[in-house]
């Protein structure tokens, strides 16, 4: 499969370095020549300097014949006038990056006409991801499968917890509700769990289920927080703009703080429900001054990695229960993590696993079942990958303890109209459902490569 990449930012480098990986095609086109000696010296990819939206460019980028384009530069105008010149030279699918909101509400009417495969917005992706954090504020990520159904929830174990020296088959038989741990996170190392393996504190368990189903786990842990209805939101963009739009409508009072004193203004009209206040999120007095210690959850928004760990580390020190962080640079994520604040967002992330499900679900299109989503875990150690089958094959209609499943493999939900199954050894897997696989190998494209 040819892949030609345009842009060589953070989304447009994370994508060739797991698209190289997995032994894809992959051409870079970017204007910086600086970026694409750093990228060619470290990845397995051609890269070619040069401006995406020239079409001799393109041309000489082999576009005409590739697979796939994906522009991703910082610009929606380019990423969108990419995608059409790379359609009418004869690329058979092309994917945009459109960030603006104004844009991105009528990539609908404009799709068509753009002949575009696909449109990310990584802000709104965020965006959804931090509302379902706060909604559920038990959980440190939640993902999710089934257009909603089904979540996966990460769940750290903290010192004295309930559930430290229970082996899963203990707790599955005490609490008697219908949740899956997938997967296990202890000190760097990552495990697909049996029911024998005991927990420890420290660890994070990987829990799959429905929303109802996880939140009576958690009630039923004596862990429910009440409701967050107080959010502070430090940093005033895209992501700040599409998250405040979701918690006012839930009823939630929010309040954001920008230092820029324009886009307060901006925002205050776009956001008339929320309090939005001119200042710098860095500085402690400020915060004491606008409430944070009445806050039940604090969100940090900047655009800078390391103001928003200094104020999430502040927050935390002022009793907060619930902290999200924006950090963007992969190498940092786990350094936030060791101090205490587990809920880390990323748009970078968001977006390449976005693109690389779409990726995947065209390269498998022929096989017996389609990608439809995938999530990278635990420092992409582990893929959370939902599949649907779309025809009989040899694994249909044969309950799942007589299937031969190579380890480090697990189905850990299936979908089924309108059940959800955490299927046990008597379950079969038929056509039309949704599954779940979690797995610890690279380059799983069907149901068939997780059995022996």
């Amino acid at each position: 499969m040819e892949i030609v990449i345009i842009g060589d930012g953070k989304v447009g480098y994370k994508l060739a370095k797991q698209l190289s990986v997995e032994n894809y095609d992959v051409v870079m086109i970017d204007s910086n020549e600086k970026k694409l000696k750093f990228a060619v010296d470290r990845l397995d990819i051609a890269c070619l300097t040069g401006d995406g939206a020239d079409a001799s460019v393109q041309r000489e980028a082999g576009v005409p014949h590739a697979d796939l384009v994906i522009a991703c530069t910082s610009a929606d105008e380019c990423n969108m006038l990419c995608c059409l010149i790379a359609r009418r030279l004869g690329a058979k699918h092309t994917i945009a990056r459109v960030r603006n909101p104004i844009y991105f509400n009528q990539i609908g009417l404009l799709k068509e006409d753009l002949h575009l495969s696909m449109a990310v917005n990584p802000e709104l992706t965020v965006a959804d991801e931090i509302s379902r954090l706060l909604l559920f504020p038990d959980a440190s990520k939640i993902e999710t499968f089934v257009k909603g159904r089904v979540e996966l929830i990460e769940f750290p174990i903290p010192e004295g917890g309930r559930l430290a020296g229970m082996s899963l088959a203990d707790m599955y038989n005490e609490f008697q509700i219908k949740v899956l741990v997938c997967a296990v996170e202890h000190c760097g190392d990552v495990i697909i769990p049996d029911g024998d393996y005991v927990i420890r504190e420290g660890d994070r368990l990987h829990i799959a289920a429905s929303h109802r189903e996880v939140e009576l786990f958690f009630k039923l842990l004596g862990k429910h927080r009440e409701k967050i209805r107080k959010v502070i939101i430090c940093g005033g963009g895209r992501v700040a703009y599409y998250l405040s739009v979701q918690l006012c409508s839930l009823g939630m009072q929010v309040k954001i703080i920008e230092r820029d004193e324009g886009r307060c203004e901006h925002l205050c009209e776009l956001l008339p429900k929320a309090t939005i206040i001119n200042g710098d999120a860095t500085d402690h007095d400020l915060l004491i001054e606008e409430g944070i210690e009445e806050a039940d959850a604090f969100v940090a928004l900047t655009g800078m990695d390391e103001e928003n760990i200094i104020i999430s580390l502040f927050a935390k020190s002022q009793g907060i229960d619930k902290i999200i962080t924006k950090v963007n640079e992969d190498r940092r994520v786990r350094m936030v993590e060791d101090f205490g604040i587990d809920s880390i967002v990323s748009a970078k992330t968001v977006t390449a696993d976005a693109i690389l499900s779409y990726v995947r679900a065209r390269k498998n299109s022929q096989g017996s079942a389609n990608i439809e989503t995938m999530y990278q875990l635990v420092d992409e150690k582990v893929e959370a990958l939902e599949f649907i089958i779309k025809s009989e094959t040899r694994y249909t209609g044969i309950p799942l303890k007589d299937l031969s499943i190579k380890s480090n493999n697990l189905i850990a939900c299936i979908a089924r109209k309108r059940q959800i199954i955490i299927p046990g050894g008597d379950d079969c897997l038929e056509v039309g459902d949704s599954v779940i696989v979690i797995t610890m190998e690279r380059q799983i494209e069907d149901i068939e490569d997780i059995l022996v």
